[in-house]
């Protein structure tokens, strides 16, 4: 719990478990977060499948506290996503957009657009960047401002080949 990175992995939890689980990562991180404050340190929190969190009221709850307050603390947190629909269900959402500095969205399925069109204020040429979408090309949401974007990353790269997410490209490394 002293590394400098540390990764929680809830996924062999079964499903009684879960919800515990989620709920004592995000106590280990909030504790982080106060004892790094004292010491004048920042603390990133990064959340894959957050809308896994956004499912359970007091996770949900726990969520948006930490969005709310994590700022204040040196905190800053990070959900990342595929499942739009399922994060714009949350009643909890509409806080932590507008506790959310920076948004960077890629290609959305079209009733995810329209949910996120509304609640964003996209307009629906802006929505264009998020609407069939090549890989690294979308919005990028800071502030008030919308950016479109199109970052073609060379493949032929060591670091492409440590972040591919794509399975085909992973297996031809091993």
């Amino acid at each position: 719990m002293n590394n400098r990175l540390i990764c929680f992995d809830i996924k062999e939890l079964g499903k009684q478990l879960k919800k515990i689980g989620m709920l004592i990562v995000q106590d280990c991180v909030w504790n982080r977060v106060t004892v790094n404050r004292a010491e004048h340190k920042s603390t990133r929190y990064y959340i894959d499948e957050f809308h896994l969190l956004l499912k359970e009221e007091q996770t949900a709850a726990y969520s948006c506290e930490i969005w709310k307050r994590f700022r204040k603390w040196g905190g800053i947190p990070t959900g990342l996503t595929q499942n739009v629909k399922d994060l714009l269900a949350s009643r909890e959402i509409e806080n932590i957009f507008e506790n959310s500095d920076f948004i960077y969205m890629l290609n959305q399925a079209s009733g995810d657009r329209q949910i996120l069109a509304k609640q964003l204020n996209i307009s629906p040429h802006q929505l264009s960047y998020v609407t069939n979408s090549g890989a690294g090309e979308g919005l990028i949401f800071y502030g008030n401002v919308i950016i479109p974007f199109v970052d073609k990353f060379p493949t032929d790269t060591q670091l492409y080949k440590i972040m591919t997410t794509k399975p085909e490209e992973q297996q031809e490394e091993n």
